[in-house]
């Protein structure tokens, strides 16, 4: 076993599935739940997510040697800062955040002295919400980032690069800003576009939606709170994608007005072949 109490903060599907994993894999001899409501946290533990639960922050961190911070992005420095008055020194603390550089910057701050935090970002999940739908193989192949600062201790950060790993997942190390710079374009520029074309559409477009349509919206399902706080969260970054995506577009937009055949062949060829390369190099490890 890696630790001994693991305290998740915020058990929905990522804090549920993380939980579930732990306890299946026996990567943790004892996982709490820390919540809001006592009935959603009840559900959890029923579902195999956690051992025990507590809506107080202070009890529930209390003896902990990992706390895993797995609300949503908008409150994960609020969070930092209700824990931090509780928790046991030394203990190492990581988030789930899909934004980094914020997040890092401030939790470095808020643990100084208190505990050893260590940034992750691991980009698994689903458009569903809640510990009703996590699963323990959530983690498996999936990527996840950690971000490290000059303040991040080396121990921390090996202790939770083999947590993800123990619980199947790919990782990587990189600096908060390159994760977000990244991220943004891989991740946050295509749920907004995802979104984009689901609400150009009219009812009798829709009704001629099938599989592509499917394929390329499904994300644009997910918790709108949530996605807001990420896109706020990871503006600079994103309005960057979005200027870059545009000019992608009004590119393609031109050949298409020349009606120039050949062009329009290679730029789709140059998308169907580095996607299927993306394809067959997913869940490959870092060499």
């Amino acid at each position: 076993m890696l630790f001994r109490k693991v305290a998740i903060v915020g058990v929905g599907l990522i804090g549920g599935s993380l939980g579930a994993a732990l306890k299946s894999r026996k990567l943790a001899e004892e996982v709490h739940g820390i919540g809001y409501r006592s009935c959603t946290l009840a559900e959890a533990r029923q579902r195999g997510c956690i051992d025990d639960f507590t809506i107080d922050v202070a009890e529930g961190v209390q003896q902990a040697d990992l706390v895993i911070i797995a609300t949503p992005v908008s409150l994960i420095v609020e969070k930092a800062r209700e824990i931090a008055l509780s928790i046991p020194k030394g203990c190492i603390v990581t988030d789930v955040g899909s934004t980094k550089k914020l997040i890092t910057d401030q939790l470095d701050e808020v643990f100084a002295g208190k505990a050893l935090f260590v940034g992750s970002h691991p980009m698994a999940g689903s458009e569903k919400r809640g510990a009703t739908n996590a699963s323990k193989d959530l983690f498996d192949g999936a990527l996840c980032i950690l971000t490290q600062t000059p303040n991040t201790n080396e121990a921390a950060i090996e202790q939770v690069l083999e947590m993800w790993r123990g619980v199947g997942a790919i990782t990587r190390v990189m600096k908060a800003a390159d994760h977000d710079r990244r991220v943004a374009l891989a991740s946050h520029v295509p749920h907004v576009v995802a979104a984009g074309v689901v609400n150009v559409q009219t009812d009798d477009s829709l009704e001629c939606a099938a599989s592509g349509f499917a394929d390329a919206t499904r994300i644009a399902a997910s918790d709108p709170q949530l996605w807001s706080g990420i896109c706020l969260d990871n503006a600079r970054e994103i309005l960057a994608g979005i200027d870059v995506l545009t000019k992608e577009l009004a590119s393609v937009r031109a050949i298409i007005e020349r009606g120039d055949e050949q062009a329009l062949f290679e730029r789709l060829r140059r998308a169907s072949q580095r996607r299927r390369s993306w394809e067959e190099a997913k869940g490959k490890p870092e060499t």
